[in-house]
């Protein structure tokens, strides 16, 4: 199958071609962006190349302008094209085109979306928590802006590589190894492991500051581990198995997946030679017995080393991330590696990165920075929100964040459809619950700070879950009253009514809105546009009366809602998020 081509992207090659034979001379590489008008009363899309080009080309951009649109052949995409402000191109586009749009989009199992002309091999580190403890709220961000990047770089056709870089080494282990030698119920760790483990780690954590004699023992269980004692990496690797048993249940339920599990541990044996290997090419340099990475006359990093091997000879966070991108690049071949991490890992990022240009790796490294989640006191309301904790200040845990969310869209579907059968009254709370935390998450800017807010979340109007899946649920209301005995046929569409071309360009657009997340990795480029084309599906409904109207009319509106249906489930499929029947 050819690749489709996007509205934009025939507006484009029509204006390339115009300019062409106006025999201008275009700078190498030019593109002639084409992007949607703010407002539809100017058209569908324009195109600012005129002023672009005016100091090239010496003349002025409406004159520019006005030569374009005497040289574009417009014939049967645009009804005008029009010459505005200082010497913008609008492009009104006729019914028809929009029609054959909306029809090619449910003929294409794609809906439209092109895909990548030079796939990469990418690598997404992203969640990444630590064995034997819980996954909290911090954890969102990270586990859920990661997947959607995985599940859209994939649709687009690139190759992703998954990778939970789990925290399975380091000092807390001497704790746990005391705590499970002293202290565990086995009972309990049947039943709840990660619990347990986390018991026992704050009750050592606990004792070893009333009594230096339980931290000495902690510190020798610790270094009989990094020695390889028998006992205690077979205590270790229960710990990281039951763990991941514990985490997996957490990632089936929010329908996260990975390729790769490759915990800290898995690079230690590289971690030596690496170091070797850096002193030997002069990209290292022991001060005070510390092997060091130095910066001088780098912005932003300039007298701060990156150490990699510590005066005691331990290695560090530094170490180990560089170790994991030899084994990246190398043993899985990637050539794009991102890390969905919090801003406050930044100047780390910016080590590794300069650290890896010195080393000559070859491989694009982006840090996919995100803020915090905050909450404001209810006791005190003007007070400026703070970090989202739990009353005795510890991070609110991620379990019970879903099962909040859960109990709060449960009671929402009992009042509103309580003749529903359980079962499946509990899946869609599950589908609602979630849905509202994933999309919640990823309708802000993943650079920004937001605040948690319950009402907010779980609301049916505005930019939320439960509005789009509403959406979708109007959708599916129409085809049940139809009961599988009228097929809409996309062949047959007349578009008159403006309700009816707003839908159809708003769903023209799922083409362009998908790739462009990956632009800067932002996954509420994707939100917005699912959230228009929700509320312009809501006025379509409420301006252009479907099963009541006839012939090609009616026809053409029911390709119309099965069009928006369509979109909106792959759309929110790309969010990780599933959408319910009924609501």
């Amino acid at each position: 199958m050819s690749q489709p081509s996007t509205l934009p992207a025939r507006l484009s090659d029509l204006v390339t071609t115009a300019l062409q034979s106006l025999d201008a001379e275009l700078p190498e590489g030019f593109d002639p962006k084409i992007e949607p008008t703010a407002d539809l009363k100017f058209g569908h899309y324009q195109c600012n190349a005129a002023m672009v080009l005016a100091k090239a080309l010496k003349d002025n951009p409406r004159n520019i302008a006005t030569q374009l649109t005497e040289a574009i052949d417009a014939d049967g995409i645009c009804t005008k094209l029009e010459v505005a402000g200082p010497g913008f191109l609008n492009f009104y586009l006729t019914p028809e085109i929009l029609a054959e749009t909306v029809a090619a989009l449910l003929s294409d199992d794609r809906l439209g979306v092109p895909e990548v002309a030079e796939p990469e091999r990418i690598v997404i580190d992203y969640s990444s928590p630590n064995v034997a403890k819980p996954m909290h709220v911090g954890h969102i961000r990270s586990t859920i802006i990661g997947d959607s990047l995985a599940r859209i770089a994939r649709f687009i056709g690139h190759e992703v590589i998954a990778d939970n870089h789990i925290g399975d080494w380091g000092t807390q282990f001497g704790m746990i190894l005391y705590g499970w030698k002293n202290l565990l119920n086995k009972d309990a760790l049947e039943a709840d492991p990660i619990r347990e483990l986390v018991r026992c780690y704050r009750e050592v954590t606990a004792m070893g500051k009333a009594d230096q004699a339980v931290a000495d023992a902690a510190r020798e269980e610790l270094v009989k581990l990094q020695a390889g004692d028998p006992e205690n990496t077979e205590i270790w690797k229960r710990c990281i198995e039951l763990s991941k048993q514990g985490l997996d249940k957490i990632y089936q339920r929010l329908d996260v997946h990975f390729d790769t599990w490759y915990g800290e541990s898995y690079y230690n044996d590289m971690l030596a030679p690496l170091v070797e290997d850096m002193i030997d090419k002069g990209i290292a340099t022991e001060n005070d017995g510390a092997i060091c990475v130095f910066f001088d006359g780098v912005a932003k990093l300039e007298n701060k080393p990156s150490i990699i091997r510590k005066s005691d000879g331990g290695f560090n966070y530094a170490t180990t991330d560089l170790a994991t991108i030899d084994h990246r690049v190398g043993e899985q071949g990637a050539t794009k590696i991102w890390y969905v991490v919090g801003i406050p890992q930044e100047l780390h990022f910016r080590e590794i990165f300069e650290t890896v240009k010195r080393r000559g790796t070859e491989a694009d490294l982006t840090h996919v920075a995100f803020g915090s989640i905050m909450q404001t006191d209810p006791e005190n309301p003007g007070a400026p929100p703070q970090l989202m904790r739990t009353r005795t200040g510890e991070n609110v845990g991620l379990v019970e964040v879903l099962e909040g969310a859960i109990e709060r869209a449960r009671a929402t579907v009992e009042e509103k459809n309580p003749e529903l059968p359980e079962d499946e009254k509990t899946a869609i709370a599950e589908a609602i619950g979630i849905g509202g935390v994933k999309y919640f998450e990823l309708s802000h800017d993943r650079v920004t700070d937001y605040v948690f807010d319950w009402d907010r979340m779980l609301s049916q109007q505005g930019n939320t879950a439960p509005y789009l899946m509403f959406a979708y649920v109007r959708t599916r209301a129409i085809f049940r009253k139809l009961d599988g005995q009228e097929q809409p046929d996309p062949t047959n569409v007349v578009l008159t009514e403006p309700a009816e071309l707003a839908l159809a360009f708003k769903l023209s657009r799922f083409a362009d809105a998908v790739p462009s997340v990956l632009t800067d990795h932002r996954p509420h480029l994707l939100s917005n546009y699912l959230y228009d084309l929700a509320k312009t599906y809501h006025s379509f409904i409420e301006a252009c009366h479907v099963l009541k109207s006839e012939g090609t009319t009616r026809n053409s509106r029911l390709v119309l809602c099965e069009a928006t249906a369509q979109v909106l489930a792959k759309g929110l499929d790309l969010l990780g998020i599933k959408v319910v029947e009924r609501m």
